[in-house]
């Protein structure tokens, strides 16, 4: 799978040289001029300025919303597939954007769109689903502190998935954050007496603990389907729409799920949504439509800053910003709801960190290789592009 430059535009073609490149940054450059564009050319960039908002997007909603849904469980909600609804319901917020992409590239809203994207995105979309059923009952059993220790697993899946499907070679640095993070898990695994949270049992603990670890897995794989998916992408329109028709299955899975349980259980539906608020969510009903409204924004803004970075750089890349955030979750738990946070949650945490830390060395060293060898190939094709025979000869010798 080829890797998206960050620099250029995403929809402009691979092949592009270095010249070509090089113009595309920064306009007002003279094409034959190899000088890379200043710091501050590059930040007035519109490609610049929506990789930031992308950024901005998925550190404000991964935490808001993780937090937010805890809140919904910890003050009498009890009904996830509401929870799971919620994460995926704000779609048409995407669609001002969407209709003013359309206006300024003179095209109609799915235009371009093929059966082809509409069979990709509805497939990632239902996989969505199920993971946001997996993160609702991960939340609603574990703290905030917990869920997002163990969410960090997925860089460890990541890792596994790209030596299966990619063959990607491990590294000391790549082994060594396994070891950590998997470390890190079953330190909280084994410190799962102390840490259940009030009026948790057991089995309804460990419950929760397989959905995160099986939602860490899902979202592992839903990172390089989604840049398999944008890699024949030329626009950002097409990313919003194809964004769009995602949360829309998901949002439907949700929808019949609601509908089973309710059928089952008789309650359930728009009505036991409403006679929750009412009578169950503890802090009235007004701040009951209140977290609920705003569980849709921050989920919202989390999917899309996280599609948006996946299309903008590479699967990787997203999986390490999302997991870059998740110190932040542990944080905002222990603050917000005193989640405890006692030795085994802090070796735990520290084990987390140090084998993102090595992750992230280990990919630094990667690339700075990967650099140095796309400069010696440059400096030997301009040497032979300058010498012409007597290059290659001199070369040679």
């Amino acid at each position: 799978m080829e890797n998206k430059n960050l620099l250029p535009w995403p929809h402009q073609s691979s092949t592009l040289n270095q010249t070509q490149t090089t113009a595309t940054i920064n306009p007002t450059q003279d094409p034959q001029d190899p000088t890379p564009p200043t710091t501050t050319q590059w930040f007035h960039h519109p490609h610049c300025f929506i990789l930031i908002s992308n950024y901005l997007s998925l550190f404000i909603g991964s935490i808001s919303s993780t937090l937010l849904t805890r809140l919904y469980f910890i003050h009498g909600g009890s009904n996830r597939w509401l929870s799971t609804m919620v994460q995926s319901a704000g779609f048409p917020l995407l669609l001002p954007l969407l209709l003013h992409l359309s206006r300024v590239q003179n095209s109609r809203p799915f235009s371009s769109f093929t059966r082809r994207h509409l069979l990709v995105s509805a497939t990632i979309g239902l996989m969505m689903g199920i993971n946001n059923f997996l993160i609702s009952w991960g939340i609603s059993y574990l703290s905030v502190s917990t869920s997002s220790l163990l969410l960090s697993t997925q860089l460890v899946f990541n890792l596994g998935l790209s030596v299966l499907l990619v063959k990607q070679k491990l590294s000391f640095t790549n082994m060594n954050s396994v070891v950590l993070i998997t470390l890190s898990s079953v330190l909280l695994a084994v410190g799962s007496s102390k840490d259940r949270p009030p009026g948790v049992t057991r089995q309804q603990y460990w419950l929760g603990f397989l959905s995160i670890l099986g939602s860490a897995f899902l979202f592992a794989l839903y990172l390089p389907l989604v840049e398999m998916a944008y890699k024949r992408v030329t626009r950002y329109k097409m990313v919003v729409e194809m964004q769009v028709v995602m949360e829309a299955v998901a949002t439907v899975f949700a929808m019949v799920g609601m509908a089973a349980a309710a059928a089952v259980d008789g309650g359930g539906g728009v009505g036991g949504v409403v006679k929750e608020g009412r009578e169950g969510f503890d802090m009235g009903v007004v701040k009951y439509g209140l977290v609920v409204g705003m569980s849709v924004v921050t989920w919202q803004m989390c999917f899309m800053g996280t599609a948006g970075l996946v299309y903008m750089t590479t699967s990787l890349s997203g999986g390490i910003c999302t997991t870059a955030l998740l110190p932040m979750n542990v944080v905002g738990g222990v603050v917000s709801f005193g989640d405890a946070f006692g030795g085994v949650k802090a070796v735990s945490t520290v084990l987390c960190v140090w084998g993102f830390g090595s992750y992230l060395y280990g990919e630094y060293c990667r690339m700075r290789k990967e650099r140095e060898r796309e400069g010696r190939e440059k400096e030997m094709v301009g040497v032979v592009d300058s010498g012409g025979d007597d290059g290659v000869i001199s070369e040679c010798v």
